[in-house]
C-alpha cells in the first residue's frame, strides 16, 4: 500500500450511495483504511467491510457520546474481533466538548465506558483507537485520558498501547502520550491551520500517523465537502512540508508506523 488512512467512517450514511466507487478509488490508488465503529451497529458494518475488501481493516468499540443509550457489551465485541481483520478497539475515550456545568455524572459514565474498553483491548492484546475531545481552550479530556491510561500501565504493561485519533493537543500533552507508547494521528484540519505545526514538527516521525476521519474534516482544497480516505495523501503532504522532510520519506514512514501500531499485513 502507498498510503494508510488509519481512521475513517465508511460505515456511516454519508457513504451509502456511492460506497463501491469510493472503495474502488482507494484500490486504484493503493490506499488502505481502518474503518472505525462508534457503536454496535457501525462496528459490525466496519467488520463486514473489512472482510469484503482486502484494503480495509476494522476498529470496533463505543464512542463516548455518539450513542449514550447503548450499554457496552464486551462479549459482542469479542465475537466481532473473532471474525477477523479487527485491528483495534475504539473509538473510545472521553469527550468533554459539549459538557454542561452539571457534568459530574456524565464524566463518570464516560470514564467507566472507557475503562471497560481498555480492559477489553488489553485482554485481546489489541491497540486502542482513542478519542479525546477537550472543553474549548483546555486540555481537560486529554488530562483525564492520560490519568486513566497511567492507572492501567503497570497492570497491562506492553499490552496497553494505541493511537490518539484526531490529535489536537499541545506539545506537552503529545510528549505524555508518547511516554506511554501511544502514537498520534492528524487529520485534514492541519491543512488549513498552523495550530498543530509545532506538535507535528517536534514529535518523532515514528510517533505520527495520518487519517481523514472521513466523512468529516476534509482537507484543503476539499474543505466544506465530504472527506474521503483518499484525501489522506493531502494530509501526509502537509506533514512532510511542516517537518521539512522529503515527501517519500514521510509517506513510507507513516505506512510503516500504521503497520507496526495496528499489526497490519505488509503489502
Amino acid at each position: 500500500m502507498q498510503y494508510i488512512d488509519v481512521h475513517s467512517h465508511l460505515n456511516l450514511p454519508e457513504f451509502k450511495d456511492d460506497l463501491a466507487s469510493v472503495i474502488a478509488r482507494l484500490r486504484a490508488h493503493e490506499i488502505a483504511t481502518i474503518v472505525v465503529g462508534v457503536d454496535r451497529e457501525t462496528s459490525q458494518l466496519a467488520v463486514e467491510l473489512a472482510l469484503r475488501y482486502e484494503n480495509i481493516y476494522a476498529s470496533v468499540g463505543q464512542h463516548p457520546v455518539d450513542n449514550k443509550d447503548e450499554m457496552f457489551d464486551p462479549m459482542f465485541y469479542e465475537k466481532l474481533v473473532a471474525r477477523g481483520k479487527v485491528v483495534a478497539i475504539g473509538e473510545c475515550g472521553l469527550d468533554y466538548f459539549r459538557l454542561k456545568e452539571e457534568s459530574a455524572i456524565e464524566k463518570i459514565r464516560q470514564r467507566e465506558l472507557f475503562a471497560k474498553q481498555i480492559e477489553l483491548a488489553c485482554t485481546l492484546d489489541l491497540p486502542l483507537m482513542l478519542h479525546a475531545r477537550p472543553t474549548k481552550d483546555t486540555m481537560d479530556a486529554y488530562e483525564d485520558v492520560l490519568a486513566i491510561l497511567a492507572s492501567y500501565s503497570s497492570l497491562y504493561t506492553s499490552k496497553l498501547r494505541g493511537n490518539v485519533h484526531f490529535f489536537v493537543g499541545d506539545v506537552s500533552i503529545a510528549e505524555r502520550f508518547l511516554a506511554l507508547g501511544f502514537t498520534m494521528s492528524f487529520t485534514g484540519v492541519v491543512t488549513f491551520t498552523t495550530e498543530y505545526d509545532a506538535v507535528i514538527a517536534q514529535l518523532p516521525l515514528t510517533a505520527i500517523l495520518a487519517e481523514t476521519d472521513a466523512p468529516f474534516a476534509a482537507p484543503v482544497p476539499h474543505r466544506g465537502k465530504r472527506s474521503e480516505p483518499e484525501h489522506v495523501a493531502l494530509v501526509i503532504e502537509h506533514i512532510a512540508k511542516v517537518r521539512q522532510e522529503k515527501l517519500e520519506v514521510v509517506k513510507q514512514a507513516l505506512v510503516t508506523n500504521a503497520e507496526r501500531v495496528f499489526g497490519l499485513k505488509k503489502g
